[in-house]
């Protein structure tokens, strides 16, 4: 099989990759399915490697072309940026804490200095920590409440299994507290002796909660909590009050969450509310009550408050109550007032709750479509918050604002060296979607555009997540060319409240995809573009959604570029050993038990789709390490792809070899990475030239 495997797959890297195929056969809800190249899933198989380094080699023949245009888009990503640069401090009890870059390095420096004026002192540099690695990824920070210690995790190939650390800021030295197979974060307890934190299991999921003793081997950790219902994961944190400690489990539409008080480390955890199937509350202290974020009265989510001494559900009362079209996505609690986060029109929205009064009010801006929300807030005792603010023309903007009078003080616009930003606009488009539903988009583009131009259009929507309009420096290379750029607000996010997510998801999962070329559709029938020189683009759950549209609308794209995609996503949902299989069932269904389900992700899943046929140009990428979306998923897609491919193209694949599921670490190599994804898609529409 080797053999036959060298002779197909590395004939010439001018040549496709043919992978041999190996039939695996299965049966569900007697339907008879063969899967040519599901041996690709084997990692440990040396085939496999020689196949996916064949598809690298092949790529870089292929884009070899695009060389001058990628150090061109590299160059201006750098130009824009002011590489040595820092983040506006924010107070954490006797310090003010600063993160920056310098030029030349990969990771930003995190450092502090006391508030009342005094040196300043590095607390961590990944740059240190990440030489002679191809990866590096923070995965915890975690300062101790008297800020003597930090507790950090790193990621070192991607894999997100964490190693935890502790240093003691005072000596910098390291402590020999370390522990590995971590989950992401950690929490201290007011004493600082104990430090709470989660492990994972084969499959990565956070299912332990320890309290380690600083000073103890960690084989002496107590375990405190077994998480055995593969659809949890879980997580430990401290209120903004600093005054509790939070454990939350979590499946997709179901929440659990536990509470100790942080002075109390060996103390019982209390249960606020049993878990109930589909009912989510997030929990966070003020005074002598809880405040509970819930969708247990309506699915866009209500406030309602319990005291801290009898937390259940039974004593919930409301404070903000739900509101059909609001959907309330968190709650900040400080000292005299409360932030509400908040959707309503398709906008994210800051509402300030009054303590004394009841009084509530919403922060207003000025732009039409913007993205806001709370930046770093250590403090709690401050009528003065942190907010980020940005827009599709407008770079992150830090802005602190006093809840009494709200006087706003704009700290820092991000610098975007060398552009005239007045060049550019936006707006808010719609497109009417198969069921008539209206479905926007957030479009961008420069002023001089020829109209009926190149565009590429993103997309994402799943999981209620929502891709809102931000700025972006890299995207200017774009704009600069003349391509528009758009974000399709698709059904199966969470941009138009709790309904939208609910009715692009299951047995609703198609109005995502019909959603998508909707939009795509309304942009050429406006006259904002052409389908030779419209590429899509989307990644993980959006490039399932770029595969699945790939299958149904072939013409309308000249590209597409998918990005770790969920392309296999029926065979990975038919499998619970994988990662996120069980967690996920509340998201596709399980197609295991339910034939509908089954029959419904048959008809969809883009690698069950292929059909003989003409294709735009595709790439796709992957990372060897990736616990989300297995690198397998887009190399079988490819090789399906090109076996029934009968014009068009090329089919391209990628696959990051020493990284997972963000690709690769570090601003540069990011930098890197972008100039080719945008290199291809300059090249898929025709656009291969700067404007001058």
């Amino acid at each position: 099989m080797s053999e036959q495997m060298s002779e197909v797959t590395q004939p010439s890297i001018h040549t496709p990759p043919r992978p041999a195929q190996r039939p695996v056969t299965s049966t569900y809800h007697g339907d008879e399915r063969v899967d040519e190249y599901a041996w690709l899933r084997d990692k440990d198989d040396p085939d496999v490697i020689t196949h996916l380094e064949a598809e690298n080699a092949y790529t870089d023949s292929m884009l070899a072309h695009l060389g001058g245009l990628r150090e061109e888009l590299y160059a201006e990503y750098r130009s824009r940026t002011q590489e040595t640069d820092e983040q506006v401090p924010y107070p954490d009890g006797a310090w003010e804490y600063v993160s920056r870059t310098v030029e030349g390095k990969q990771y930003s420096i995190y450092s502090r200095r006391p508030l009342g004026g005094g040196d300043e002192q590095t607390v961590l540099d990944p740059n240190q920590l990440a030489e002679g690695l191809d990866y590096f990824s923070l995965g915890a920070f975690a300062v101790s409440p008297t800020g003597n210690l930090l507790a950090y995790a790193t990621d070192t190939d991607g894999s997100e299994r964490l190693h935890l650390y502790v240093k003691d800021l005072r000596t910098g030295e390291l402590l020999p507290d370390t522990i590995d197979n971590c989950g992401y974060g950690a929490a201290w307890s007011a004493d600082e002796q104990y430090v709470f934190y989660t492990t994972v299991d084969e499959n990565t999921r956070p299912y332990k909660l320890w309290r380690h003793k600083l000073g103890t081997d960690p084989s002496a950790d107590v375990l405190l909590h077994t998480e055995d219902d593969e659809a949890y994961f879980m997580s430990v944190r401290r209120t903004r009050s600093r005054a509790w400690l939070v454990m939350s489990l979590g499946a997709s539409i179901t929440s659990e969450v536990r509470v100790l008080p942080a002075d109390d480390p060996e103390g019982e955890w209390q249960l606020v509310a049993p878990r109930r199937t589909g009912v989510e509350y997030f929990v966070d202290h003020h005074g002598d009550r809880f405040l509970i974020v819930t969708n247990d009265e309506g699915p866009d989510f209500r406030v309602a408050q319990a005291p801290v001494t009898a937390p259940g559900p039974e004593n919930w009362t409301d404070l903000i109550p739900h509101t059909p079209g609001v959907r309330i996505e968190g709650i900040d609690p400080f000292a005299s007032q409360l932030v509400v986060s908040l959707r309503a029109e398709g906008r994210t929205e800051l509402d300030v709750l009054e303590v004394s009064s009841g009084e509530r009010r919403r922060l207003a801006f000025d732009e039409p479509i913007y993205a806001v929300g709370l930046g770093i807030n250590r403090e709690f005792d401050t009528s003065v918050v942190r907010v980020e603010y940005t827009s599709m023309t407008t770079p992150p903007s830090t802005i602190d604002v006093d809840l009494v009078s709200d006087a706003r003080d704009i700290r820092k616009v991000q610098p975007v060296l060398g552009v005239d930003l007045s060049q550019y606009e936006s707006a808010r488009l719609w497109a009417t979607a198969s069921d008539g539903t209206r479905i926007p988009m957030s479009f961008v583009w420069r002023k001089d555009r020829v109209q009926g131009g190149p565009a590429v259009l993103y997309g994402y929507g799943s999981y209620e997540i929502s891709y809102d309009p931000s700025f972006s420096t890299e995207r200017l290379s774009l704009l600069d060319r003349g391509v528009a750029f758009g974000i399709a607000h698709i059904r199966g996010g969470g941009e138009m409240g709790r309904a939208w997510y609910e009715h692009g998801k299951k047995l609703e999962k198609v109005n995502s995809f019909t959603d998508f070329v909707a939009c795509a559709e309304q942009l050429v029938k406006d006259g904002w573009t052409t389908p030779s020189q419209l590429a899509i683009r989307g990644g993980s759950a959006g490039g399932l959604l770029m595969g699945a549209v790939l299958n149904l609308r072939p013409d309308l794209f000249a590209g597409v570029l998918a990005q770790v995609p969920f392309v296999d996503a029926l065979n990975t949902m038919l499998d619970p050993t994988l990662p996120l299989t069980v967690r996920e069932w509340d998201e596709w269904g399980n197609p295991i038990e339910d034939p509908e389900t089954y029959a419904a992700m048959k008809a969809y899943a883009p690698y069950e789709n292929v059909a003989k046929g003409d294709y735009p140009r595709v790439l796709a990428t992957g990372g060897l390490n990736d616990p989300r979306v297995g690198f397998w998923e887009p190399a079988k897609w490819v090789a399906r792809l090109r076996d029934r491919l009968t014009g068009g193209g090329p089919i391209l694949l990628k696959t990051e070899l020493g990284a997972g599921h963000a690709g690769p670490s570090g601003r540069y190599n990011r930098w890197k990475d972008e100039a080719l994804n945008q290199g291809f898609l300059l090249d898929a529409i025709g656009v291969v030239r700067s404007d001058g």
